[in-house]
């Protein structure tokens, strides 16, 4: 299915959310969430690879326009730097925390959530949302959904001969697909709740698209990081005794 997932904002909504990316990282140091922190950053890294070295360089699937003219390859890639950074740091946190079990996960959910609710209201104090983002998905969806199903697999044949219960690995499974879809669901959500995806077709396509493969095809690999990390290391980055 092609969909083509849109976004509107302004430059208030980039000075307001870059904030806050900055405030969140420096409380993961300030609450020697070290691991998390660099967890992070990874993701931001990460996602700007995807998003301006495939989707914009090689597949020409995205497009961004000021004030309904499309940019250059700087302004293009000065904005997906942003949005990279912004979901990427937020959306890798989440994940991460999750799968750690933090001590205080509701609260850092509830601000990470809760900022994706509350800065677009902030932003419209910015005027108006002259800035859009375009990305066709026709191109790709069929290869992320290829990676999704080889990830669970690994995961499967793992859990297989770590000789687990057929219990825990059923809980493992709906774990990492409850907190996958999670994440981006509740991201895009709040995108389309507060405008900045248009409400039509197309987003609500996104929406389920997006929540059921995007970030979850991800979760495998996520999963046997954290374990190979969590076996050696807190997050605070002190090393654990092995028996």
């Amino acid at each position: 299915m092609n969909t083509l997932p849109t976004r509107y904002f302004n430059l208030t909504y980039i000075i307001l959310d870059s904030i806050f990316c900055i405030i969140l990282l420096f409380l993961f140091i300030y609450k020697k969430r070290y691991i998390t922190l660099f967890w992070s950053l990874f993701g931001g890294v990460l996602y700007f690879l995807v998003d301006f070295g495939y989707f914009y360089l090689i597949s020409g699937s995205r497009e961004v326009y000021i004030n309904n003219i499309l940019q250059n390859s700087l302004y293009t890639g000065l904005i997906l730097l942003w949005m990279s950074l912004s979901y990427g740091i937020t959306n890798f946190a989440f994940i991460w925390l999750c799968l750690k079990k933090d001590k205080y996960l509701k609260e850092w959910l509830m601000l990470i959530i809760g900022w994706w609710l509350l800065c677009p209201c902030f932003a419209k104090l910015g005027g108006e949302f002259n800035i859009k983002t375009i990305r066709t998905t026709n191109q790709y969806h069929y290869v992320m959904l290829i990676i999704l199903i080889v990830g669970y697999l690994i995961f499967l044949l793992y859990s297989f001969i770590k000789k687990e219960s057929f219990k825990k690995i059923i809980l493992n499974l709906l774990m990492l697909n409850i907190i996958g879809f999670a994440v981006q669901f509740c991201w895009e959500a709040a995108l389309l709740l507060n405008g900045i995806r248009p409400l039509n077709v197309d987003s609500f396509n996104t929406l389920i698209i997006d929540s059921l493969i995007e970030t979850n095809l991800g979760m495998p690999y996520i999963y046997f990081i954290y374990l190979f990390i969590n076996k050696y290391r807190k997050d605070d980055l002190t090393k654990k005794h092995i028996n």
